[in-house]
């Protein structure tokens, strides 16, 4: 029989130990979303679109919360280091499949990362400011070739896909093109449309109300197909410049997350993507909803992170 002590110490490791977690158990507290790129842009849009369906469905209030900085590493490497309890969901880009490639991370997105659900994809634009003088592709190249250097805006840093895509534009087309990386896309918007920055590539996501109004010029998208919400705007391939590369948003929990609670994220999210009004809101801001499995957008993520490692070999990218 066992000692007074040792049933002390064996009744108190039971009562610390943690409480398993079930999919009906869950929320029953607020739920934190981080958003490693600032408001405004793309994904934040995504995010908030969504958090606030989940919002009613799970009857929890979804707390936003955007966690900036180091091409969205530090939003991406809070996330996976926050307790695996379900309290905390990263939504982020392609930069977790892109980011390994540039940066020294502290962490293993892949390992560290639990891809639940692929919310959206969207084209990345090249937007003009009307006093570049460039309306085409074909102007844009011809006044890179007499103004080598010209810079562009990103709305995000060195490695992204939106400073790939034009890396590999400008490579196919025999120019050279400097990129000015911003902390998001508002940023960079901001100072596009007051002419601070003649050229920019963006998610579609914020540029679509300049573009309407008539403030800036798209000159191309980066999907195979135009996007739905921009017929009019030309793909690379429409302009004879063959590269096709979409930015993605997609929903991940740290490793560990009880799984129960992956899959009920995943209907819920799943429920809202197929919601008329959500599609709604995500097609009037350029992104096509996407869903699917937790198994498809994993399989995609992998598939996604060796594209990126062949891009950046290719490119010659490398951060400052």
């Amino acid at each position: 029989m066992m000692n007074l002590p040792v049933l002390v110490a064996l009744f108190t490791l039971i009562a610390l130990a943690p409480t398993p977690v079930s999919a009906q158990d869950w929320p029953n507290r607020p739920v934190r979303f981080i958003v490693p790129f600032p408001a405004g842009g793309s994904t934040d849009v995504g995010a908030r679109v969504i958090g606030e369906y989940l919002s009613r469905s799970l009857r929890q209030q979804i707390v936003v919360e955007n966690k900036t900085g180091a091409n969205g590493n530090i939003g991406i490497e809070t996330a996976a280091k926050s307790p695996a309890d379900g309290y905390t969901i990263l939504v982020a880009t392609d930069s977790v499949s892109s980011n390994p490639h540039v940066y020294k991370m502290s962490i293993d997105p892949l390992k560290e990362l639990v891809p639940v659900i692929q919310l959206s994809r969207q084209p990345i634009v090249l937007a003009a400011h009307p006093s570049l003088g460039a309306a085409s592709l074909a102007e844009l190249i011809t006044l890179a070739k007499q103004q080598p250097g010209l810079r562009y805006a990103t709305g995000s840093g060195v490695g992204s896909p939106q400073h790939m895509v034009v890396q590999w534009f400008a490579q196919i087309a025999g120019i050279k093109l400097e990129q000015v990386p911003y902390r998001g896309g508002a940023q960079a918007i901001n100072d596009l449309v007051a002419g601070h920055m003649k050229l920019g590539s963006l998610g579609s996501t914020p540029l679509i109300p300049h573009y309407k109004a008539g403030t800036l010029r798209l000159l191309a998208q980066s999907m195979a197909v135009r996007s739905p919400s921009l017929p009019d705007v030309p793909t690379y391939q429409d302009a004879g410049i063959k590269l096709v590369l979409d930015q993605w948003l997609g929903v991940f929990v740290p490793a560990g997350t009880p799984p129960a609670i992956g899959v009920r994220l995943n209907a819920e999210i799943g429920k809202a993507l197929g919601e008329a009004a959500i599609r709604e809101s995500f097609l009037q801001s350029a992104q096509e909803p996407v869903g699917g499995t937790a198994e498809q957008f994993a399989h995609f993520v992998h598939e996604e992170f060796a594209k990126y490692g062949r891009l950046v070999k290719e490119l010659n990218i490398k951060a400052n």
